[in-house]
């Protein structure tokens, strides 16, 4: 089951909506990781690491390279990234990068298949043209790709040459996504990032003649000075480009995780009513453009993969978005990324200068990671179906598990009773659905599979508001 573009299209109007924004709206977790990030722990060591990878073995791989470097500072950003001007940090980092993969092919035992590469930041294109040719002959040569393997990057219009992405597409690359958030000249100064339509069209242009099959745009609501009108002029122009894929990211105001977000209140920050009107015109204009809305915020043209994953199945989510590789282990590279194994999360180091010193040295960069109990694993799929299917089916849970969906999770019907009373779920025959208006509380209704939600309070926040 997948909400698509017929729920698109039958979204609540806000009149509907407003009277559940202050009941929903809290802070909780995302679910890119069940257990989440905050319940890791330092005590999650590299001897842990290395017995997950050993897990690990034989077994096809899905690859994130993480580039954390930039040449300029975009405010609103709660990535890890470093801003230098200092192109010289490339090739050191790559340096660090080649000795992190042979170790990590060794404790796997020997070069495992890539299906799947992903390539973020940071800027990645802040690697010149024979830095990122470097980059791909590292991985390649520790993780060979497999034929047809999806290979995709990240990339900042304003900062990406033609030259650049046809490199990457000699070496492979399939995909690309691009960075937009907002065309609003208003809000682009208001975050720092200034970028034309014509950059974008042109860097799309780039692309679709080099080959690339898949384009992707990134989006993100809930920025200063958005409203529905401005935004509009937005989705204008973004629908005309032809994107396969539209990224439609709730802004994250984390201030005590990135502190340049602290006078965004100064600069009429969007409140939950706009942010959640901008959503739904935005939602409905997709829809009548033709593409399917996947998951929590994820749209694509019927003929996308994404969509052929979500009618299959294979729809997954984890710290890169909504994926297409289900049942495969990530394998993450670089500093500050996370490695999601069968049964196992391990982060690296954050800052390059840590990672690099500890992987030249010949040991792992663990900084942090969780081991998942058999608890965990159970949780981690009822919460993945509900992300990626929009449904918990207790028969199906049944049958992999072999134990009932009410001996797991005894109270699960008073946990979930007044979200089936508000008309966010429904429950038949054993299956809770998601409806159009559970969708955009969906990561309120993820909460309730979750063992351990920490405690949070205005004085001490952990996650970003869920609306």
């Amino acid at each position: 089951m997948t909400l698509a573009l017929e729920d698109s299209l039958r979204l609540p109007d806000l009149d509907h909506v407003r009277r559940y924004i202050d009941k929903y709206d809290r802070p909780g977790p995302r679910y890119t990781s069940y257990p989440t990030a905050p319940v890791w722990t330092e005590e999650f060591g590299e001897a842990e690491y290395r017995e997950a990878l050993a897990r690990a073995r034989n077994r096809e791989l899905s690859l994130y390279i993480h580039i954390p470097f930039c040449e300029r500072l975009c405010t609103y950003c709660a990535c890890n990234k470093t801003i230098t001007q200092d192109h010289a940090l490339g090739n050191l980092y790559l340096d660090g990068l080649e000795r992190e993969s042979e170790m990590l092919s060794e404790a796997i035992g020997g070069p495992g298949h890539a299906v799947q590469l992903a390539v973020g930041g940071g800027t990645p294109t802040f690697l010149a043209e024979e830095e990122l040719a470097r980059m791909c002959r590292i991985v390649d040569a520790h993780f060979p790709p497999l034929p047809e393997a999806e290979r995709s990057m990240e990339v900042d219009p304003r900062v990406t040459t033609r030259g650049q992405l046809a490199v990457l597409a000699a070496h492979g690359f399939n995909r690309i996504s691009f960075g937009v958030q907002d065309f609003d000249p208003k809000v682009q100064r208001a975050i720092n990032r200034v970028q034309s339509v014509e950059q974008t069209a042109q860097i799309t242009r780039d692309a679709r003649e080099l080959g690339y099959r898949s384009v992707n745009f990134d989006l993100i609501y809930g920025l200063p000075f958005q409203t529905v009108d401005s935004f509009e002029k937005t989705l204008e122009q973004v629908i005309a480009l032809r994107p396969d894929r539209i990224a439609l990211y709730s802004y994250a105001h984390v201030t005590w995780i990135v502190k340049t977000q602290r006078g965004f209140e100064k600069k009429d920050l969007p409140s939950a009513e706009r942010k959640l009107a901008i959503m739904l015109h935005a939602s409905q204009r997709f829809g009548e453009a033709g593409y399917r809305f996947l998951g929590l915020d994820h749209f694509a043209l019927p003929e996308d993969e994404l969509c052929q994953a979500a009618a299959s199945g294979d729809l997954r989510r984890n710290f890169m978005g909504y994926t297409t590789r289900a049942g495969v282990d990530l394998l993450a590279l670089g500093a500050s990324g996370i490695s999601e194994l069968s049964d196992a999360y391990i982060q690296s180091l954050r800052t390059p200068e840590e990672w690099r010193e500890r992987v030249m040295a010949g040991r792992l960069a663990s900084m942090r990671g969780w081991h998942l109990t058999q608890d965990d694993l159970r949780r981690k799929w009822l919460i993945q179906h509900l992300m990626c299917q929009g449904e918990v089916n207790g028969g199906v849970y049944a049958e992999k598990f072999d134990e009932a969906l009410s001996t797991r999770l005894p109270d699960l019907n008073e946990r979930l009773a007044p979200f089936l009373d508000d008309g966010l779920l429904t429950q038949e025959d054993g299956i809770y659905r998601v409806t159009s208006l559970g969708r955009l509380f969906l990561r309120v209704i993820a909460m309730s599979f979750d063992a351990y939600l920490p405690e949070t309070t205005p004085e001490q926040p952990v996650f970003s508001r869920t609306v």
